[in-house]
């Protein structure tokens, strides 16, 4: 693939599943689309527990609601927002426009590090609570399994979103370097 702005290639390319799919950010985005997942359906699945004397679920994180519901949103939100992006890498050969472009790479790097921050808190705030449940309130030790997955693949997600900004910051920067250099020294025929 020819070089261009912002990490694409010639604007209006063909589409080439191969390139997008060895792309660091690519790989980055689907294995944080992949630790949503596990975050959100290890709560909605294993993270409310009821006991025979009470009728109403509770949430497996110190029975406090707000943290197995901030669990589910955030790791749905996303799981949507991976698709989102991973979606705009599709499409970023086919815009044409340099200004375009640089919009959406700055977004990338803007919203993947509101992610990471995002993901640093729920993994805090999941496992303060984890740390403070009483045993009493499940005896049996079900649903600790995925509690405690949510937990880690809250603390990876940090990891992969950090380094998905690490890697739109590093294309910005090296992409309009190139840029600028284009526009200083523009190709010229050659004799």
């Amino acid at each position: 693939m020819e070089g261009g702005a912002y990490g694409a290639g010639k604007a209006g390319g063909a589409f080439d599943p191969h390139t997008l799919i060895r792309q660091p950010h690519t790989i980055l985005r689907v294995v944080s689309w992949v630790f949503s997942i596990v975050v959100f359906g290890s709560i909605v699945n294993e993270g409310y527990l009821n006991t025979p004397s009470e009728g109403e679920e509770f949430c497996i994180y110190n029975r406090n609601p707000n943290a197995c519901s901030y669990g589910v949103a955030v790791g749905v939100l996303a799981f949507l927002t991976c698709l989102l992006y991973l979606a705009l890498d599709v499409y970023f050969p086919q815009i044409s426009s340099v200004k375009d472009r640089k919009k959406a790479v700055l977004s990338d790097i803007g919203v993947s590090a509101f992610w990471a921050f995002l993901w640093f808190v729920g993994f805090c705030y999941l496992a303060n609570q984890w740390q403070v449940s009483k045993p009493k309130d499940n005896p049996l030790n079900e649903g600790t399994d995925a509690a405690r997955a949510a937990i880690a693949f809250s603390f990876f997600s940090i990891f992969t979103w950090s380094l998905t900004a690490a890697l739109a910051v590093r294309r910005f920067k090296d992409l309009a370097f190139q840029e600028e250099y284009n526009t200083l020294f523009p190709t010229a025929a050659q004799p």
